[in-house]
């Protein structure tokens, strides 16, 4: 008996990033610049991933339309501002050990009050309106409007300043090339979160369960487990995901605002659409796609550059109108 031969795998959008480095290259000119450039848009488009990947996790396994996932980024970067601030020793200390437990620590405590968070509002906003994306659309952009509002009362209106650490500012040098040493704490985080990602969902059973509900649902609840309960740890998962991310995010600016949230949900959107909806592997090459676009066009052309991952996401949909990876029950 013949075994059923796999899909081959599809390297197609993977080479698309190197042609996007590479056709840079020569329009940059100095290879330090690009070598700078590049690191920095990797680094861009993996903190984009962190946030939009809980965002594709709840749509690609829950089918729901959350406009409101920017509540969750907002509160995981202003409560990293309370940890921090309250841990100043450790951030002004020269010691990296330090500044890095002062980081994690703010990352545990966002990640633990956005899941928090998401457990609410998927009992309170989005449950009743399961299967309806467009009262989805309008209930869930509802709850952040809210949510926002909950912040100005807790944190106030203003900006608040989230400065980096003490050995996390600065750059080091990889021979002519200067990268700034928070971004290759970015590189890393973001590679070990697509890794967990793509580990629970395709080589655990609980990722499997996971899937397999979302394809037949009475046929996993008769076996005895409770879809609703996995769906809701989804849901929190991907809150946590974007808490962590505004985190990242915050530290990225250096500073947050109570529409931090509202502010990047539009990046977010143009990445899980690059990527295929709901697709994980897709919204990495999405976001790493959108980071150095930014980076190059930002310092090719300012001018353009905030429409440039517009012009980058009708592209691809030109090229592939499903995305780059697209989900086949979609």
């Amino acid at each position: 008996m013949k075994s059923i031969p796999k899909a081959a795998f599809d390297w197609k959008p993977l080479a698309l990033l190197a042609v996007l480095a590479l056709a840079a290259l020569p329009a940059i000119g100095s290879g330090a610049t690009w070598l700078t450039l590049t690191i920095a848009g990797l680094a861009m488009g993996l903190i984009v991933f962190i946030i939009a990947s809980g965002l594709t996790l709840v749509f690609g396994l829950m089918d729901v339309l959350n406009f409101g996932h920017g509540v969750f980024i907002a509160f995981g970067a202003f409560v990293a501002t309370s940890v921090m601030g309250g841990m100043a020793d450790w951030t002004g200390s020269a010691s990296v050990w330090q500044n890095l437990g002062a980081v994690f620590a703010a990352m545990l405590a966002a990640m633990a009050v956005a899941g928090a968070l998401g457990w609410a509002f998927e009992r309170v906003i989005v449950r009743p309106v399961y299967g309806q994306h467009l009262k989805q659309i309008l209930i869930t952009m509802g709850g952040m409007i809210v949510g926002e509002e909950l912040i100005k009362v807790i944190w106030g209106p203003a900006q608040i300043p989230l400065p980096l650490p003490e050995t996390l500012r600065g750059a080091v040098l990889l021979g002519d090339a200067a990268v700034e040493r928070y971004r290759l704490l970015a590189v890393a985080l973001g590679l070990v979160v697509f890794i967990s990602m793509l580990w629970v969902l395709n080589r655990t059973k609980l990722g499997l369960l996971v899937r397999a509900g979302v394809q037949d649902r009475e046929m996993v609840e008769s076996l005895g487990y409770r879809i609703k309960r996995l769906f809701v740890g989804v849901f929190v998962a991907g809150s946590g995901l974007a808490g962590l991310g505004g985190v990242m995010w915050g530290l990225y600016q250096q500073s947050v605002v109570p529409q931090i949230g509202a502010q990047v949900n539009t990046l977010l959107f143009i990445v899980i659409i690059i990527g295929g909806l709901g697709s994980t592997l897709g919204c990495f090459v999405g976001a790493l796609l959108v980071g150095l676009m930014a980076n190059y066009t930002g310092f090719l052309a300012p001018k353009v550059a905030l429409f440039s991952n517009i012009g980058l996401m009708v592209a691809v949909l030109l090229w592939r109108p499903r995305g780059l990876y697209p989900v086949t029950n979609r």
